[in-house]
């Protein structure tokens, strides 16, 4: 007989769902996590190495680091490339669940070094996939459907902690919300802009070329976009709007896919949104799958006799009330600094990273450092396009403390020569379509100016608008 409000999965044990308690919940939704977030991570490190350091060998040389990071550091060769081999063997081994108490941190290691090599490489979803991983690396997701409990049933357990299952659709809520939030500014909601800058350049498309063409198509995108992300998480809570909430954010990240090329963040995204539904659903899908395929029924029923009845294994972690605050205030508090500086994030960066501010400009530059000799006065041009890869290069000119640190790169080099330089940029950019404008205070010598986390500025110039 089961317990009240338990189901007992048909022609199987009772043991099989679990028995949630007060502090618990089925642990299916988490084993989900586990093998989605283990292919996944495998997949981008793989995809990565292979791009990055095998065909544009982005990782020789300068690369540009993260303020606070500065010893994250390529490896020399071969391992480098060994990093990028054991990192995809780590992910497979937690999908898994192989040693996972040793191969999810190990993962989460690897992946958080792969955020780190080199900040031109800056993506949202990586930034959140860094927090993900570690997070699963607290909880206890290897207890059910893994390696680790068919080599030993004793570490068996169908239930989780609830806050082990229920954090990580709490972050996908902020990403959504906050993503929302940054949506509203004026060139999104009454310029349509980037979106209809992006729009035009698929103009080409068969069938929806046309559709992308007009004007109106952005200003439909940008305004439901900004509705989608606000509303998302709240009718996600909502038992009766979840599946139309769903519905919806399978369209807009299948259009986000077939318009931009933004990796694994739609299927990164719809794994998220998905542990906001019950936590036995997977569950719920396997035990229909058993009904309709023998090869899945057979294994549905070797793993519960494997598991027999003996009694669920104990769980002892349990963060503080304190850590689970300052994780939900620390991702409050970086999508919001940027209102400490005063300026329009989306010309000066001030406050972009970390913020969940996905998609919402266009900006392209150019320019050059002028280098002067202390010394003798002497001058002359260095040109970054000429030892960067285009797209590190295209990332530099438009974001200012990238100029500064490869300007600071220049001063530390001819240092090194025994020269002592002054360093001045002179860089343009346009942003969302508008002229191009000086972006960078020419007078003023980067050789000699620090980064400030928290303080405006002034040698970033503001955008001059009509």
């Amino acid at each position: 007989m089961s317990r009240p409000g338990h189901t007992v999965p048909p022609g199987g044990r009772a043991s099989f769902l679990g028995r949630p308690t007060g502090g618990t919940v089925p642990i299916y939704t988490l084993v989900w996590l586990r093998v989605a977030l283990g292919i996944l991570g495998a997949g981008d490190i793989l995809g990565n190495g292979i791009y990055y350091h095998w065909y544009l060998d982005d990782y020789s040389g300068f690369t540009f680091r993260y303020f606070g990071f500065e010893w994250v550091t390529p490896l020399p060769e071969p391992l480098l490339s060994l990093y990028f081999v054991v990192g995809f063997l780590a992910g497979i081994a937690v999908a898994v669940g192989w040693r996972f108490r040793y191969t999810a941190p190990l993962f989460a290691l690897s992946f958080s070094y792969l955020f780190l090599l080199e900040k031109a490489h800056y993506l949202n979803h990586a930034y959140l996939f860094v927090w993900l991983a570690w997070l699963l690396a607290l909880t206890p997701a290897w207890r059910e459907w893994s390696l680790d409990v068919r080599r030993d049933p004793g570490q068996w357990s169908p239930v989780a902690p609830k806050w082990s299952v229920y954090v990580f659709p709490l972050l996908m809520g902020l990403v959504y919300f906050f993503g929302g939030i940054n949506k509203i500014n004026y060139d999104w909601l009454i310029e349509a802009m980037p979106l209809h800058l992006w729009l035009e350049r698929r103009s080409g498309m068969p069938v929806l070329g046309p559709l992308f063409a007009l004007k109106s198509t952005a200003y439909v995108m940008a305004w439901g976009g900004m509705l989608l992300d606000l509303l998302a998480p709240f009718m996600l809570l909502h038992r009766r709007l979840r599946w139309l909430a769903l519905a919806l954010l399978l369209f807009f990240h299948a259009t986000n896919h077939l318009i931009f090329n933004i990796g694994i963040f739609p299927y990164l995204s719809l794994v998220l949104t998905s542990m906001f539904f019950a936590p036995d659903w997977p569950l719920r899908f396997v035990r229909w799958l058993a009904h309709r395929s023998v090869l899945v029924d057979g294994w549905r029923k070797g793993w519960m006799e494997r598991i027999g009845d003996r009694s669920p294994a104990k769980l002892h972690w349990h963060p503080r009330p304190a850590a689970l605050v300052l994780l939900v205030g620390l991702h409050v508090f970086l999508p919001l600094r940027n209102l400490l500086f005063g300026s329009d994030v989306n010309w000066t960066e001030e406050g972009h990273r970390y913020s969940w501010r996905m998609m919402l400009r266009s900006k392209q530059g150019t320019g050059f450092f002028r280098i002067v000799d202390v010394n003798t006065g002497r001058e002359e041009a260095v040109l970054p396009a000429d030892s960067l890869s285009e797209d590190r290069y295209r990332k530099m000119v438009t974001h200012p403390d990238m100029i500064l640190q490869y300007a600071h790169h220049i001063r530390d080099a001819r240092a090194r020569r025994g020269q002592e330089v002054a360093v001045y940029g002179n860089f343009k950019v346009r942003l969302n379509g508008r002229e191009m404008q000086t972006y960078i205070d020419p007078e003023v010598d980067l050789a000699t100016t620090e980064w400030s986390w928290l303080r405006p500025k002034p040698w970033i110039l503001e955008e001059a608008r009509e």
